[in-house]
C-alpha cells in the first residue's frame, strides 16, 4: 500500500500512532500487575475521587459511559473495587477502590511517573510543556 505524504502527516494519524507507541510501552510495564493502561486510568481517577458514580467517573477519565462500565466490571472481577447503591439515586452506584485496588494504584502510579519522566526526557522541558498545552487546547476545543 502506498501512503501519501498527507496521510502520514495528518494529525489523526500522528496522534493515533504516537498514542499506540506510548500506550503499548506503558502496557508492557503493567503486565506484572494484571492491569491495562485503560483500567489504570479508571482506577487512578477512582482513587482520587472515591465514592463517585459511573457517570462522573467517565467524565473525569475522558471515557464514554459504556467503556467505563466495562472497565469497572473488570476491576470488580479483579477485586480492586467495590460498589454501593447511591442513596440519592437507587439506579446508580457509588464506586470505591478497596485496599488491593489502592495498593495496585500506588505501585502503578510510580511506574506511570517513571514512564512519563522517560517520555519527557525525549524533549526539552519547553517542548514538553508546549506539547501538553497544545493537546489540552485541542481536546478542549473538540469538547465544544
Amino acid at each position: 500500500m502506498n501512503h501519501t505524504h498527507t496521510e502520514l502527516n495528518s494529525i489523526g494519524f500522528l496522534l493515533g500512532s504516537t498514542y499506540r507507541k506510548v500506550s503499548n510501552a506503558f502496557a508492557a510495564r503493567l503486565k506484572e500487575y494484571d492491569i491495562t493502561p485503560e483500567q489504570w486510568s479508571i482506577l487512578y481517577h477512582l482513587c482520587m475521587h472515591e465514592g463517585i458514580n459511573q457517570k462522573e467517573l467517565a467524565a473525569h477519565a475522558f471515557k464514554d459511559q459504556p467503556t467505563t462500565a466495562r472497565i469497572l466490571d473488570v476491576l470488580h472481577r479483579k477485586q480492586f473495587i467495590y460498589k454501593e447503591m447511591d442513596p440519592q439515586d437507587r439506579r446508580a452506584f457509588l464506586v470505591y477502590p478497596n485496599e488491593a485496588g489502592r495498593t495496585v494504584m500506588e505501585k502503578v502510579h510510580q511506574i506511570e511517573t517513571q514512564h512519563h519522566e522517560e517520555l519527557a526526557a525525549l524533549m526539552t522541558p519547553g517542548q514538553m510543556q508546549q506539547l501538553s498545552g497544545l493537546l489540552r487546547e485541542l481536546r478542549s476545543k473538540l469538547d465544544e
